[in-house]
């Protein structure tokens, strides 16, 4: 298995430009299966997630054609009825978590779906019941079967009105894919409104779908009898301009981050902000210039700054790993809150033996103590537990001093394409080995 040679402590200097998002496009690459007609997408992140997305497609019997680098054209036009009995398909289905993304439009178009349960990051419990429970309230059955399979079959799905118990971004995705094609109206209140749930709507429309309330939590969706082709661009990915923002603080350098949707970004550059990260913008591009110090702002009362995660428009879970890391080199103090899962910041211990003053209160707490850059982060041994700890380690080990070892890469290549190539170009001192 390959690993991540790092020698760390280095300043870097260039342009670097995000993929696109790899959450956006697990979701319109699923909504590929709505129509028979051709759907071209531009900007598709080239990561193993994506990637292992689109061979499970292939296993359903979409027609995938790559015209250009990050460019494809999806045609669903011939659905194989026995797609859940094939051997790659299971394989497949267990390594990535948009794989339960194709549930939703198959019930809607072929009215049933077998998935299985699926794989992806172990950050905690991330249960399904909120994708079946929404599907049932469009008329579907669910029931499992043998080996994990799920079967939901909903030969005519009618609209309703309906509140979802948590806003789940996927399984606001599902819910709007499946009301699509079903018959009526349906309303989603406490509907996820993230830019990625966005995307996915103005998409669906471009094709023929008939939705309201787009960026608010609460959806219409007006079913229509069918969908078209279209084309669409996905965003930047937001999690990998805060990870490239956090990288250039942490490593001290002069980096201009391009093509940003700045427009699409929401609180996160406030939030870095709070941390003393000194962020300009220029035409859609932000620019980062290397930082002696950055000091943690408190509240107006002088107590300890807080920085939580919550869903849209609040703070994404996906950069916590990223403000925990940048907060080591701060001066000042920081509470890290991890509310939405409970396993997120089980990597502290490695960035603790590196040299950083962080407290674990408890699964979902940290407190970080800044050390102000008294001393660099020292280079050590470690694995990646998942996509979001494995960049934070990794920008760790660049700004350290020595060399690291970063082993289960495999962990961040499902989130970050061409990583090293790319951090290479910028002056990294990192090979694959």
């Amino acid at each position: 298995m390959s690993s991540f040679e790092i020698i760390g402590g280095k300043s870097l200097s260039g342009t670097i430009t995000p993929q696109g998002s790899k959450n956006e496009a697990l979701q319109v690459i699923s909504a590929c299966l709505l129509t028979s007609e051709k759907v071209e997408i531009k900007n598709v992140p080239e990561i193993t997630d994506v990637l292992n997305l689109i061979k499970l497609l292939k296993t359903i019997g979409v027609k995938v054609k790559k015209k250009n680098t990050n460019h494809f054209i999806f045609q669903a036009k011939n659905i194989d009825k026995n797609y859940f009995k094939k051997e790659n398909f299971k394989k497949l289905s267990s390594k990535i978590r948009g794989s339960i993304m194709i549930m939703g439009p198959l019930v809607s178009r072929e009215g049933q779906a077998q998935v299985l349960t699926p794989g992806g990051d172990k950050i905690g419990r991330r249960p399904l019941d909120i994708h079946f429970k929404g599907l049932e309230n469009l008329g579907a059955k669910v029931k499992i079967e043998k080996n994990n399979i799920y079967k939901v079959v909903g030969k005519k799905l009618i609209g309703k009105n309906m509140l979802l118990e948590e806003a789940s971004v996927t399984a606001t995705a599902n819910i709007i894919m499946a009301s699509t094609l079903a018959k009526g109206i349906t309303e989603i209140y406490n509907a996820a409104c993230e830019p990625y749930i966005q995307q996915l709507c103005k998409m669906l429309n471009s094709m023929g779908a008939k939705i309201n309330g787009i960026g608010t939590n609460l959806i219409k969706i007006e079913g229509v009898k069918s969908l078209s082709g279209t084309s669409h661009n996905i965003l930047p990915d937001m999690i990998e301009i805060g990870s490239w923002i956090g990288l250039a603080v942490m490593t001290q350098s002069n980096l201009i981050i391009k093509k940003c949707s700045i427009n699409n970004l929401g609180i996160i550059l406030d939030v870095f902000k709070k941390l003393g990260v000194k962020i300009k913008t220029k035409n859609d591009n932000i620019i980062i210039k290397k930082q002696k110090t950055h000091e943690i702002q408190t509240f107006m009362n002088g107590s300890i700054l807080t920085i939580s995660d919550a869903p849209w428009p609040g703070f994404t879970p996906d950069l916590i790993s990223i403000i925990l890391v940048l907060a080591t080199q701060a001066k000042g103090s920081i509470l890290i809150h991890q509310k939405m899962f409970e396993s997120r910041l089980f990597f502290v211990d490695k960035i603790i033996d590196m040299g950083a003053k962080i407290i674990l209160c408890d699964p979902h707490r940290a407190t970080v103590v800044g050390i102000n850059r008294e001393y660099p982060l020292k280079g050590t041994t470690m694995s990646s537990p998942d996509i979001r700890a494995g960049i934070a380690l990794l920008i760790a080990a660049l700004s350290a001093k020595g060399k690291s070892i970063i082993y289960n890469i495999n962990q961040i290549d499902r989130g970050y394409e061409k990583i090293v190539e790319r951090l290479q170009k910028i002056g990294a001192n990192i090979k694959r080995i």
